[in-house]
């Protein structure tokens, strides 16, 4: 008997270069055999270099593309990735709420690799009151993580234990929620990540990658841990091993970057580096 395929959709920014927002987690839903599915809260105009503009939809439509999809599709994992504005951020998380999304992963994206904004500050203290009481899992980095607590980044992996901590009292207590932080803008050859549930604390290093390839990093392993969370759901420590494989994705993602020409600046991740691989074979 095969298993299901799960659908999952991103809430999320259009990049027309395909390397991060709904396009990158299109890609990265499809490689790990999920359905993808995509609401547009977001219009850029952007390259591997820049981003030139941002146009935001206005609400009424976004919650008229959200109402419609989950009035039809099952959705079994929600991705949410650039949203640019207060009144955008309150929105979804009013129709996350009214359809009771299951395994929402948020991905709190402020500023693009061009380093470039792509979230008000006042959108800020929204995301945490509304966006996070309705998260499973947010995964940010660690310039967000200081945004998020309204402190300095963390600049070791021990000060990226109390930010993980700090920022898992921003979600339900009473529930089971996550916090995946992203160490990746600490120096040395090993990337550590933490994952947190309030109880443990796990410890994820690996080698870093050196690629200038790493525009829409984020959007890809947020998208891959919210394509294998409804997969993995059932076995043995369920998320940890989500993150595991999610992250192993990533990585191998990075490594096969190289065979791309995308683009002058950061070039994208290759989100099809094992389906490609095995054609070519």
């Amino acid at each position: 008997m095969s298993r299901a395929i799960p659908n999952v959709v991103s809430i999320a920014g259009v990049d027309p270069s395909g390397g991060a927002g709904v396009f990158a987690d299109i890609k990265t839903f499809s490689a790990l055999g999920a359905y993808g599915c995509g609401v547009v809260a977001s219009l850029t105009a952007q390259n591997t270099r820049t981003v030139t503009g941002v146009h935001t939809p206005p609400t009424d439509f976004l919650r008229l593309q959200i109402d419609t999809l989950f009035g039809d599709v099952r959705l079994h994992a929600v991705k949410l990735g650039m949203l640019a504005s207060a009144d955008v951020v309150a929105t979804v998380a009013d129709r996350l709420a009214h359809f009771q999304a299951p395994f929402v992963v948020c991905d709190p994206v402020m500023v693009a690799k061009s380093g470039d904004h792509l979230l008000a500050k006042s959108a800020v203290a929204m995301v945490r009151e509304a966006l996070f009481a309705h998260s499973f899992m947010i995964t940010p980095n660690l310039p967000e993580a200081g945004v998020l607590l309204e402190s300095r980044a963390p600049d070791t992996v021990r000060e990226m234990y109390r930010a993980a901590e700090r920022l898992r009292e921003l979600l339900p207590l009473s529930s089971e929620r996550w916090v995946l932080l992203k160490g990746g803008h600490l120096p040395g050859s090993e990337v550590v990540d933490l994952l947190f549930d309030g109880d443990r604390m796990i410890e994820l290093p690996a080698p870093r990658i050196e690629s200038k390839n790493t525009h829409g990093t984020g959007c890809t392993l947020s998208s891959a841990v919210a394509a294998l969370l409804p997969q993995r759901a059932g076995g043995l420590r369920p998320v940890e091993a989500a993150v595991r494989d999610a992250r192993n994705y990533l990585l191998h993602a990075i490594a096969a970057s190289g065979a791309l020409a995308v683009g002058q600046g950061h070039g994208p991740v290759h989100h099809f580096h094992a389906l490609w691989a095995r054609q070519s074979a």
